[in-house]
């Protein structure tokens, strides 16, 4: 299994362009944030968004325990965001959705300026890569990661 450096690197390889940088500091939170809103009005027995969150921060976990925690924290407060929102009569899904579509056009957008590939389409893990690529310059200034 990679490391998380090697893992970022990897990441790295196909996000050089500051265009396509920016369209992912911009869309990777919105697609996160997004799905955690399309799983919260899945029906069904199960609350599908926290058990995306638990499934992802196990898989964080394994590479990294501080990376996991962050991402715990964020996520939890993701989910409290959308249940406000959701109490407060938002649309939720139909509204999780644009978003997600919207997101997602912008982060091909990012990869034509690159002129490559996104990483997901070499291993599936790149897709949980994504957001602790993003905030790899914030945990930086904490000291959490190099």
């Amino acid at each position: 299994m990679m490391t998380l450096p090697q893992w970022l690197a990897a990441y790295d390889e196909s996000h050089r362009h500051p265009f396509n940088i920016a369209m992912h500091k911009l869309c990777v939170p919105l697609i996160a944030l997004s799905l955690l809103g399309m799983l919260m009005v899945l029906p069904g027995p199960l609350p599908w968004a926290w058990l995306a969150v638990l499934a992802g921060v196990a898989w964080y976990w394994r590479l990294s325990q501080q990376a996991a925690l962050v991402m715990a924290v964020l996520s939890s407060l993701a989910l409290l965001l959308l249940t406000l929102l959701q109490g407060a009569g938002l649309p939720l899904g139909y509204v999780s959705l644009l978003v997600f579509a919207l997101a997602w056009a912008g982060q091909f957008m990012g990869h034509a300026r690159e002129g490559k590939k996104p990483s997901f389409t070499q291993d599936l893990q790149f897709l949980l890569i994504g957001p602790l690529w993003t905030l790899r310059a914030l945990w930086r200034r904490l000291g959490l990661i190099e």
